[in-house]
């Protein structure tokens, strides 16, 4: 019988409602020269994935210079961190999900694909980071989302197998990225729906077997 004995939470959309900061930084660094994504690309395309791995993918379908990657992508940042200081506040259901889920024994981590600066400061200010065992960034790693590493790498430094392992995941790279790293999903659509409820009935689902249709099983 699969028995569950680590939860790994995906960070923004999940733990943390950032993917509109992430789209109005990355915007606002764009347009001082002339480039932008609409929210539907955003939302559609490049939701979950790095910001260099965006960049790369302007410079294709858009044209926008390779030589100004670095630059853009630092002052993403930089708007990003003003975003996170001013709106990043700690949520009482996720606080209290992942208090009970140690008191209950489970291990906790987050994995997430922004960089480590990100990921830390995020976990600080919304009072998570104390809960989790292990933080991942896409610094962590050599590829990010889609491909499994970083959850791989979350169950080897919690010292378990990746089916032992809930990844709580809300986009399409990051659920691909689970899949293929052979972990259990539970995805959401919202922040809100990553709560102590949601997270204990998929365990049980997983653990007595039950076949699951629909999204939060996939």
């Amino acid at each position: 019988m699969t028995r569950i004995k680590a939860v790994v939470f995906d960070m923004d959309g999940v733990l943390i409602e950032a993917k509109d900061w992430h789209y109005a930084a990355l915007n606002r660094a764009l347009g001082l020269f002339g480039f932008g994504i609409s929210r539907y690309d955003h939302l559609v395309t490049y939701d979950g994935l790095p910001t260099r791995r965006k960049l790369e993918m302007l410079t294709r379908e858009q044209g926008l210079p390779a030589m100004l990657h670095d630059f853009i992508n630092e002052l993403k940042q930089l708007y990003t961190m003003e975003l996170v200081y001013a709106q990043c506040k700690p949520r009482f259901y996720h606080e209290y999900a992942l208090a009970r889920l140690k008191k209950m024994g489970y291990q906790t981590a987050v994995a997430s694909n922004s960089i480590r600066a990100t990921v830390e400061v995020m976990m600080a200010k919304s009072n998570l980071q104390r809960y989790m065992d292990v933080m991942l960034s896409n610094e962590d790693v050599t590829q990010a989302k889609p491909h499994p590493d970083i959850y791989l790498l979350a169950a080897e430094r919690l010292g378990l197998q990746a089916d032992e392992c809930l990844v709580v995941e809300d986009n399409e790279h990051g659920i691909h990225a689970a899949q293929a790293a052979g972990c259990h999903l539970l995805v959401v659509e919202e922040v809100t729906e990553t709560n102590f409820a949601n997270i204990m009935s998929r365990i049980a689902q997983i653990e007595s077997g039950t076949v699951v249709t629909g999204v939060a099983g996939l």
